[in-house]
């Protein structure tokens, strides 16, 4: 049940943002499901409360703002804007009853593409202003230096795809490098049933499997093992690139401090260094800011089990003695997803959520 303390407080932190110069926006209560589920990623897909309108087909309770507020700007352009809601989202808690299930968000959205640094800067430096009174404790990341150093990957396109979309699933992709690099034991007649494949065809495995059983048609099936024939052909990464992936996920330090690494990695990794590059403008932008990214934790996978929409610049606020708590504040990078809903159009942007709910009534 969200009181009428916590109401306020979202009321009095919206205005803060707008009169920070962010425009006021809503989004509808009832969203579309479909694509937009797609976009979220697997674990807002499974947290969605969902339901069937005769009309308008499958739809869901609002479980975040920032889609939304994406596909409303980018209907009507794709002009620099600053916007800032308020109002409930829900997401079932499944795995744990105790969280809440209905709860307020105050955002903040930047669409700016003639500094990406200094937006980076605007919207973590607004947000750490906005709790200061609460002291929360920061962590930023970089999605957009594992997605680079995946595209850098000397291999095919298709194990580059699997892996930038896997990227947010932190198992299936160990499983997928681990496979690529040959580290991992093929499965038991896995290495006959592909030979088969390329000697006597796809189908011709498919007409000597039986009766057809699931919801794939053969040709799916054979289209899957024609590509898993072609895959198994494919040389292993190599230890030198996937030790520069193994470094990047265990990476853990400040975000001063990471820019020297970044540059070794690059060595081995040349798309890195527009990454590094990135990486330092946004330190530089946070400094003129006052923030000190010589002590502001850096991680450049952390966000990966966050929303599947981000792709650069990761950040969380958590309440200081509470680490099993969800944080009080996340945001990040998602460019792409502007050109995803932009209908032939995009431009970069950036955003972040506070959650009113999880704040002390006196900091």
């Amino acid at each position: 049940m969200i009181t009428a303390g916590e109401r306020a407080r979202a009321e009095s932190l919206l205005a803060r943002l707008r009169a920070a110069g962010a425009h006021p926006v809503e989004a509808a209560l009832l969203q579309p499901a479909g694509t937009l589920l797609d976009l979220y990623g697997e674990d807002i897909r499974a947290r969605a409360f969902t339901t069937q309108d005769p009309a308008a087909g499958e739809m869901m309770l609002r479980p975040d703002f920032t889609v939304p507020v994406v596909q409303a700007h980018m209907a009507e352009g794709a002009e620099p804007a600053r916007y800032a809601y308020m109002g409930e989202v829900f997401r079932r808690q499944e795995e744990d009853p105790t969280r809440a299930r209905e709860y307020l968000q105050v955002g903040f959205e930047v669409f700016d593409g003639a500094r990406p640094a200094d937006a980076d800067a605007e919207v973590f430096a607004l947000i750490s202003d906005l709790l200061a009174p609460w002291a929360p404790v920061p962590a930023t990341g970089d999605l957009g230096i594992l997605i680079a150093a995946v595209e850098g990957l000397t291999t095919s396109d298709r194990r580059r795809a699997a892996l930038r979309r896997h990227i947010w699933r932190p198992g299936r992709f160990k499983r997928l490098m681990d496979r690529y690099t040959g580290q991992s034991e093929p499965l038991p007649g896995r290495a006959a049933l592909l030979d088969h494949v390329r000697s006597e065809g796809a189908m011709s495995v498919i007409d000597q499997a039986g009766p057809s059983v699931g919801l794939r048609t053969p040709a799916d099936v054979a289209t899957r093992l024609a590509a898993l024939a072609a895959d198994a052909e494919e040389p292993a990464i190599t230890r030198a690139e996937a030790e520069v992936i193994d470094t990047l996920l265990t990476m853990d330090g400040t975000m001063t401090e990471a820019l020297s690494p970044l540059r070794d990695l690059a060595v081995d990794l040349p798309a890195l260094s527009p990454a590094a590059d990135r990486l330092e403008a946004r330190a530089e932008a946070m400094a003129r800011r006052g923030l000190t990214p010589e002590t502001l934790p850096f991680a450049p996978a952390r966000g990966r089990t966050a929303m599947e929409y981000y792709d650069g610049f990761v950040f969380t606020l958590s309440a200081r003695g509470r680490s099993g708590q969800a944080p009080v504040a996340t945001g990040g990078r998602y460019d792409a997803l502007t050109s995803v809903l932009g209908q032939g159009r995009s431009i970069p942007a950036v955003g972040g959520v506070i959650r009113p709910g999880l704040l002390e009534d006196t900091p």
